[in-house]
């Protein structure tokens, strides 16, 4: 089958969000889970291949293997099928946009979808980052000392070292670039094309330093409990609203807006339900 056009792409966006919303609540949350965790996935899985690489001799290309490792995240959350608060940042607007959702309909969603993100991306850093010693301790040594290391500096650049406005521009930068992956897995209509089409996007914005919301629900609490100094609970929690909230403009206004703009203003879907078109796009098109 040949990929899919911008103008079915934009279909199949609009009629996936509005099939997002269209769940129980308990299935939105379970899936939500899910892919906290997948994302909590990537996120340690790029720690561990980028640890121990000195910059005096690698430069910068530990953050390019740190970004080419972190897009297990995404190809779980889009080919096993899960919520991804980021991507429904994307999706679920867009379906407003089209007339299949309101304003409740979006709010709802995005709350119980971050909630399960987080509950996901917690269980991992603590039980399966922390308390399995793959992050170590401040008196690790060995691999373990390395990771420790490498999570210290994530966490204290993104909660020490960025201004509120640099982390709210990472944000919206980040969100861009993701909901772009999962805008053009759209088009493909194979797991292979799926991933190819996530892999660049989301190398490119970790390996810039950008800002996840839900990649930081991991990085931030695993510092925290691996014990990394000067770090409290306020710095996380204005990191993830300043994240949040940029995350949501890069989603709306960058991709949503321009997209709906581009190829559904004319032609608005007021119809109830769900298409086939969405049907044949789940489960590998939630994200």
């Amino acid at each position: 089958m040949a990929a899919r056009e911008p103008q079915e792409m934009a279909q199949v966006a609009a009629a996936t969000g509005a099939k997002k919303v269209h769940r129980t609540w308990d299935r939105v949350l379970v899936s939500a889970f899910l892919a906290g965790a997948y994302i909590a996935f990537g996120g340690l899985v790029a720690i561990t291949v980028s640890s121990g690489l000195d910059p005096a001799t690698w430069g910068t290309l530990p953050t390019l293997f740190m970004g080419a490792a972190f897009t297990l995240g995404l190809v779980l959350v889009l080919i096993a099928g899960s919520d991804l608060a980021t991507g429904n940042m994307m999706l679920v607007p867009f379906g407003a946009m089209n007339g299949k959702l309101s304003i409740g309909d979006v709010v709802r969603n995005l709350t119980l979808v971050l909630l399960g993100n987080l509950l996901g991306a917690l269980l991992v850093a603590y039980f399966l980052a922390v308390q399995t010693g793959v992050i170590g301790d401040a008196d690790a040594t060995g691999t373990a000392a390395l990771t420790h290391e490498r999570l210290a500096g994530i966490a204290e650049g993104k909660a020490l070292g960025e201004t509120p406005w640099q982390t709210f521009l990472r944000a919206v930068g980040c969100n861009w670039l993701v909901c772009l992956a999962v805008w053009m897995s759209l088009a493909a209509t194979t797991v292979s094309g799926k991933i190819l089409a996530i892999f660049f996007p989301i190398m490119a914005f970790v390996a810039m330093g950008f800002d996840h919301v839900v990649a930081n629900m991991f990085f931030l609490p695993a510092a925290i409990f691996a014990g990394v100094a000067d770090i409290g609970w306020e710095d996380v929690l204005l990191n993830w609203l300043l994240a949040g909230v940029g995350n949501l403009v890069g989603a709306v206004v960058f991709v949503a807006t321009s997209y709906w703009y581009l190829f559904l203003r004319e032609t608005p879907d007021t119809s109830s339900g769900t298409s086939p078109a969405a049907d044949a796009a789940e489960p590998a098109e939630r994200g």
